[in-house]
């Protein structure tokens, strides 16, 4: 397993952020939040992989690309960045070692703080 950064993704988020679609809610809201499966189902069904993925900040190119296992790191519902599932990550990465990624979310945290 070779989690890297999904840097499509990291451009989305920051792009997503800029335009205001952001909930700023807090760290504990993320298991509220977060996507049930029958929604992420809904969503790919709907949109597709390519698109799936610009919602996870990690991508694991040695899965195949169109299966779940493949995506890691969720941020937002697909409508909207989530502040608390930012922090999720960040902290899920930092205990994994997926230093980049946790630097990434960090900064994304910094970008939707000042905003």
């Amino acid at each position: 397993m070779s989690i890297e950064l999904n840097k499509p993704a990291l451009r989305h988020a920051r792009a997503l952020v800029r335009q205001g679609k952001v909930v700023k809610d807090e760290r504990d809201d993320w298991s509220e939040a977060a996507p049930t499966p029958d929604e992420e189902n809904a969503f790919i069904e709907r949109d597709g992989w390519t698109e799936y993925s610009h919602w996870h900040m990690g991508v694991d190119r040695s899965e195949n690309t169109q299966t779940k296992t493949a995506y890691s790191f969720p941020f937002g519902d697909f409508r909207k960045v989530h502040r608390s599932g930012v922090i999720a990550g960040e902290s899920r990465a930092g205990q994994y070692d997926h230093t980049e990624i946790r630097d990434a979310l960090k900064k994304l945290l910094e970008l939707i703080d000042s905003e």
